[in-house]
């Protein structure tokens, strides 16, 4: 956590923050013509974000795009915030938002570093009696490319032949498509008959964990993409994904998921 309040105190640091805000994914030549910075001073800057983790890298081609990343003000807010007066804490919540908040066409990008290994957190992506405690989604698949992923969710049991593994590499990389917005769970979470209408018309998005070895730790970065412009899905899960990895993290080290973790 020292490391994210060093980050967040400089005045530059929250411009190039405030920057990708607007506008997440940006490449190090973008970020320098929106900023009067030099590019070694935005270069050293993005480094601190990144060593912080509230900055994210994804490569496409030969570019190296920039994102913000929500999982440590997230972590930062469920743990800490409580301890605090809400007047003291107001800023800090205002930033979690912010940071939530992306435009509806572009990726969800999220990293963070757990205290285990590749193999127990793969097991916590794969096996429903993991995930239903973190997540209160239980996933059932053999986890073969081109398998179906069924998701059951309070009771609610989604199925549907697109909702497919689209890669699997055991302990490195798993990818699979949302799940289908049913009539069943658009109840359940009180969606209307317009709403859900206009969600099942979506192209199906995809999300992806890519999972890496950093020293004692592993990096976990969560990619959710393929959004329509103006998404509605895209609004719903770039507000849960921050609080499911955060939980995610915290059963993996502590034994035990983030409280209230209703997803």
């Amino acid at each position: 956590m020292d490391d994210v309040f060093r980050a967040l105190a400089d005045p530059s640091r929250r411009r190039l923050l405030d920057s990708l805000n607007a506008r997440d994914g940006q490449t190090l030549r973008e970020l320098c013509a929106g900023l009067d910075m030099a590019r070694q001073s935005v270069s050293k800057h993005l480094a601190v974000l990144e060593e912080a983790n509230l900055v994210t890298t994804v490569r496409r081609g030969r570019e190296k795009l920039h994102f913000l990343n929500a999982v440590p003000i997230n972590a930062i807010a469920e743990r800490w915030i409580n301890r605090y007066d809400r007047h003291r804490a107001g800023a800090l919540a205002d930033l979690k938002t912010a940071l939530e908040e992306r435009p509806m066409d572009q990726d969800v990008v999220y990293t963070t570093y757990i205290r285990t290994t590749p193999e127990r957190l793969w097991q916590a992506l794969t096996d429903p009696a993991w995930t239903r405690r973190y997540w209160g989604v239980e996933l059932e698949s053999d986890w073969r490319e081109g398998s179906a992923v069924t998701w059951t969710y309070k009771g609610v049991t989604m199925a549907d032949p697109e909702q497919v593994v689209v890669a699997s590499e055991p302990h490195r990389r798993l990818a699979y498509t949302w799940h289908s917005i049913t009539p069943e769970f658009a109840e359940l979470v009180g969606l209307s008959p317009e709403g859900r209408e206009e969600m099942a018309k979506e192209a199906r998005s995809t999300v992806s964990f890519e999972i890496e070895q950093a020293g004692e730790l592993v990096k976990l970065t969560v990619v959710h993409g393929g959004f329509e412009p103006g998404s509605s899905i895209r609004e719903g899960v770039g507000q849960g994904w921050p609080e499911i990895v955060s939980s995610l993290k915290t059963l993996l080290e502590t034994g035990e998921p983030l409280p209230s973790s209703d997803h």
